[in-house]
């Protein structure tokens, strides 16, 4: 086990479609995590950001943007990418710097202002860049993949259109108790199947959308915290950032094919489960000690997926885990507590960071009317493009 850090402070800018700077949304909810950790900016010996490559070149130096904004003041700064895992990065980077002694106290940032539509990759012909490829050779935007998704889980498992439905109502009614959420607006099922087909079979609810937002984080060593009045804080106890293993035999965006596995075994392990099962490694625990869990739900069948991936129930159980209220509020495990992606739409380089806000909120037991009864144990679990894993495990 790693000797863990704590969670002194957490802030968000409300999603949405706002218009303006990412540098405003970041700046907005590093003010607000260091309010909530009782700390001013001078007191920060690091900062930690994570890019967006939508930002131009202040969002490629992230950590020097925001520092910039909150005013300089001599901190040690870092910039991070790892698209969707940037936060979990940028987290794991802090935690490093933490740990290792190079600094008492970190903030963590990241923020986005994200396009209209679906992402798409940066202009320029680059022919060995696997994203651009499957844009350019096949037409796959993120939706295409969602879909092929949703029809292999139809086809190995069983799973319905209602499944990916429910998924959705559940979903949508965590984001209307959330107030930083963008959709705060419960659906029914019939509204889900009702509205459009982007993606044979996902409907256009059954997508996240793209949103403008922030998320930071103010990180401390152990020591720290008890010095400064938090004898028993929000601890962060593992964070999983693996790579893929060959052979990789199951497609996963962006890659356009899979290795043969003539040559060699595949790993007992997909990429995803290899992400969760590194993280239950690193903290001494295992799935059935969690509380609640917040995945990367992309669409709504890939949220089914990750409840087989973190190991929350056997392959091909997720929907009959779904069916018995499980992963509701008040089930066994409740999953996407904050809404999800669902409720918020993708800030990409604040998605992970958001994902920690709510562990913290809900270990905290200061999740208001989403709070999950006697929550000890969370984790939160995305990943980037180009084989990031991202996975982070908290504890109170």
């Amino acid at each position: 086990m790693t000797e863990e850090v704590a969670v002194l402070g957490v802030g968000m800018h409300p999603w949405g479609k706002w218009g303006r700077s990412f540098v405003e949304y970041g700046a907005v909810a590093a003010r607000t995590a260091l309010a909530d950790a009782g700390l001013e900016w001078r007191d920060i010996g690091s900062i930690v950001g994570a890019d967006t490559v939508r930002g131009g070149y202040p969002g490629y130096v992230a950590g020097a943007t925001f520092a910039k904004a909150l005013g300089w003041q001599g901190a040690r700064v870092t910039s991070v990418y790892a698209a969707c895992a940037s936060g979990a990065q940028a987290v794991n980077t802090a935690r490093a710097q933490i740990l290792s002694g190079l600094a008492d106290v970190v903030l963590v940032v990241g923020a986005d202002a994200a396009p209209k539509g679906f992402f798409r990759p940066a202009g320029g012909d680059r022919p060995d860049d696997p994203d651009w490829l499957r844009f350019r050779v096949l037409g796959a935007t993120n939706p295409t993949y969602f879909g092929l998704y949703a029809r292999r889980r139809m086809a190995l498992h069983g799973d319905t259109l209602e499944d990916f439905a429910q998924v959705k109502v559940k979903n949508a009614a965590l984001g209307a108790l959330n107030p930083h959420a963008r959709y705060r607006k419960r659906v029914t099922a019939e509204e889900v199947a009702a509205s459009a087909v982007v993606a044979d079979p996902l409907r256009l609810l059954d997508i996240c959308a793209t949103s403008d937002g922030g998320a930071a984080l103010v990180l401390a060593g152990m020591d720290f915290a008890r010095r400064h009045g938090a004898p028993d804080p929000v601890r962060i106890r593992a964070v999983s950032t693996v790579t893929p293993r060959y052979p990789n035999t199951v497609l996963d965006l962006p890659d356009i094919a899979t290795d043969s596995a003539v040559a060699a075994q595949p790993a007992a392990d997909t990429f995803r489960e290899s992400i969760a099962r590194a993280a239950y490694e690193e903290a001494g625990i295992g799935p059935e000690e969690l509380s609640f869990a917040e995945v990367y739900d992309l669409s709504t069948a890939l949220e089914l997926q990750w409840y087989e991936d973190l190991g929350l129930c056997g392959e091909g159980e997720a929907a009959k885990l779904l069916r018995e209220g499980a992963t509701g509020l008040g089930g066994r495990i409740p999953v996407n507590t904050s809404g999800g992606l669902a409720s918020f739409g993708e800030a990409v380089p604040a998605q992970a960071i958001a994902q920690v806000c709510e562990l913290t909120w809900q270990l905290r037991e200061a999740a208001a009317d989403r709070q999950v009864a006697g929550a000890r144990v969370g984790i939160a679990a995305n990943q980037g493009l180009f084989g990031h894993g991202s996975a982070v495990i908290a504890v109170r």
